[in-house]
């Protein structure tokens, strides 16, 4: 595994140009200046393609679903070029005892220098026997893996918060990556599943700095979760006028007002889904009518309904306020007349009152 990603994108024909291409394209995906993409052309060109296992506990795989729907950097230039993915036992043409064998492999021989990518969760419940991999324990599994590598990436919110499978009552005790592994660097990439462009974003920062990206103070990487999905939602503007949906298909829904009033969680959640968007850029669930649910926070699940109202948001709301900003400013503008009338009237008995000189009057 010497090969370089430029390597392997040569021998597929792959012209010099094009390469050059792709680099600005990420670099402006990662939200990088135009004068990043001679580095990431460097770094594309000279560093080995990274060993990476890729790990399945609870989860419904949505993560890959979503990773192999990426517009940009393709999936397939991720695992075939980029990458070299040594297990992942969704897509892997190995299975059983051959499968199992490669993850020992590549502890083994590539000891300290590989990514665990992890998508799902380990139950510890029972010992972990609600989620078994190769006739053992997920939970042992992913000490195993995780012993030696590199980093860990923590797909989706299952890895990173627990999502469904930790919901209340949780009978399976599904606990977080982070909550086994604590001896690691964990990059976590929340969402149910998470943007398919952010996970390869995140993969061709590691790949072309050699280093974790910066995170929050959750372990989130900041150039995609360091803004709520409120600041820039296209809808943002009629929030800000009082302008929302009230009901489901009523005339402000077909005129594209704020779905705050429906549920929407866009004032909470941190994640790049009214920029970025999904599908190639297409669209997003608000932009689709429906409220954002706060997927990539911690315990969406158990905050209440999908379509309750998030009670301690406070809007401007200019137009909907109008009439009452209006009245108090009538009745603050009345206050100050009575209040002057008041004093004009005091000052003026005060000016015909005789004047006192204090000894015998004539």
């Amino acid at each position: 595994m010497t090969e370089t990603f430029y390597d392997v994108l040569r021998r597929q024909g792959i012209s010099r140009r094009s390469f050059l291409k792709f680099c600005s394209l990420t670099a402006a995906s990662l939200g990088l200046g135009p004068e990043f993409a001679p580095t990431m052309a460097q770094a594309l060109e000279t560093k080995p393609r990274l060993p990476v296992l890729w790990l399945h506990g609870l989860e419904c795989t949505c993560c890959s679903e979503a990773f192999i729907r990426s517009s940009h950097p393709l999936a397939s230039d991720v695992i075939l070029s980029m990458l070299s993915l040594d297990y992942d036992d969704t897509i892997m043409a190995a299975a059983g005892h051959q499968a199992e064998a490669i993850v020992e492999e590549v502890v083994t021989k590539y000891k300290g220098n590989y990514i665990l990518a992890v998508e799902g969760n380990p139950p510890l419940n029972e010992d972990g026997m609600y989620c078994i991999i190769g006739g053992k324990p997920f939970l042992e599994q992913l000490k195993y893996a995780a012993k030696d590598c590199k980093a860990i990436i923590s797909w989706g919110s299952c890895a990173s918060w627990g999502c469904v499978q930790a919901a209340r009552p949780n009978p399976t005790q599904a606990v977080p990556v982070h909550k086994v592994i604590r001896d690691k660097p964990i990059i976590k990439v929340p969402g149910c599943p998470p943007i398919p462009e952010v996970m390869t974003a995140v993969v061709t920062y590691m790949l072309t700095f050699d280093k974790i990206p910066e995170l929050d103070r959750q372990g989130r990487p900041k150039m995609f979760y360091s803004q709520r999905i409120h600041d820039k939602c296209y809808r943002r503007a009629h929030f800000d006028a009082g302008q929302f949906v009230e009901h489901w298909d009523d005339d402000g829904a077909r005129k594209g007002y704020c779905l705050y009033k429906m549920g929407c969680k866009g004032p909470t959640t941190y994640n790049a889904c009214s920029t970025t968007r999904w599908m190639g850029g297409l669209s997003f669930p608000i932009q689709s009518g429906h409220g954002c649910i706060g997927c990539s926070e911690d315990g969406f699940w158990d905050n209440g309904s999908f379509y309750n109202r998030l009670s301690d948001i406070h809007q401007f709301g200019i137009e909907a306020n109008a009439d009452k900003v209006g009245g108090t400013a009538v009745a603050a503008v009345g206050v100050a007349a009575a209040a002057h009338a008041a004093v004009s009237a005091i000052k003026r008995a005060r000016d015909k009152a005789p004047t006192s000189t204090g000894g015998n009057s004539k």
